[in-house]
């Protein structure tokens, strides 16, 4: 018989001050946050993951081709840099994407021209900024921005975050090193891609009470339990606002928390890893 579970655990995930890589944990680096509306970028103070200014948002061109993309992302990189000592020169800049990234190269297109399919990002955008650039998954991001400084920050072992979302995107991390690239929200539960499912899209889709829409949550984190054994699951996305309608109705063995970077997550994720970078 399998134990009774619940989102109360009986051991909270062990945490220390250096469960996450060490690295570039002072001074400043851009993240920059590529999306289907919106090109947002600001300056991020490593020590803290806050922004040290004003966060700039300009609408994504469409098309969003790399040409028209890249001009965008160079003009939001150099207005954040006249307000950096010595223009900026040399800050590292960190570009989320929404696709997989495989060394700097996208293998798909989510929510963007289907043009930057097997395109080098980072040797563009390197280009056309003059900076030296590292680019991610936009999911991997927001979970090292949460493993470095948020709901995650000295958590050692297995973190899944999972943003839900119009799908569900998700990051693992060990010991706050991250496995790039996990597509977690396809996986299939009950003869189902979970995203089509469990996402917060599907629940407004479908009309879905919290409570009912916990259920399929539940079934789809404890598909991600039975796989990885994490020791924390952090839940991002909008909704995560709202976790205090949902997340007590989960009976998981594993620990379950709202996310604390929210909007900010993707810059902030994208700007330290590219600090870590010129380690």
């Amino acid at each position: 018989m399998a134990p009774e579970t619940s989102t109360a655990p009986t051991t909270a995930p062990t945490t220390t001050p250096d469960a996450a890589p060490g690295g570039a944990r002072s001074g400043t680096a851009i993240g920059i946050d590529i999306g289907g509306s919106g090109i947002k970028g600001a300056p991020v103070d490593l020590a803290t993951g806050e922004f040290s200014a004003e966060r700039i948002r300009i609408p994504t061109p469409q098309p969003s081709t790399p040409d028209a993309v890249s001009r965008v992302v160079k003009q939001i990189v150099d207005q954040i840099c006249a307000d950096l000592p010595d223009g900026g020169a040399g800050v590292p800049v960190g570009i989320t994407f929404p696709a997989v990234i495989q060394h700097g190269v996208a293998r798909t297109a989510a929510n963007v021209d289907k043009g930057w399919v097997d395109y080098d990002v980072a040797t563009l955008m390197t280009a056309v900024t003059g900076h030296p650039v590292h680019v991610v998954n936009d999911a991997d991001a927001a979970g090292i921005a949460e493993a470095r400084y948020g709901a995650a920050k000295g958590v050692r072992g297995v973190v899944v975050l999972a943003t839900l979302g119009t799908g569900i995107g998700t990051a693992v991390m060990v010991d706050g090193a991250l496995l790039p690239n996990t597509e977690l929200g396809h996986l299939e539960v009950d003869g189902h891609d979970a995203e089509t499912r469990a996402s917060d899209a599907a629940r407004e889709r479908d009309d879905l009470s919290w409570s009912h829409w916990a259920k399929r949550l539940n079934k789809y984190f404890s598909s991600l339990e039975a796989l990885l054994w994490p020791d924390l699951i952090v839940v991002g996305g909008g909704v995560s606002k709202k976790s205090e309608k949902f997340l007590p109705e989960l009976r998981l063995r594993t620990p379950i928390v709202p996310a604390q970077l929210l909007n900010s997550a993707g810059i902030v994720g994208a700007a330290v890893l590219a600090a870590e970078q010129r380690r």
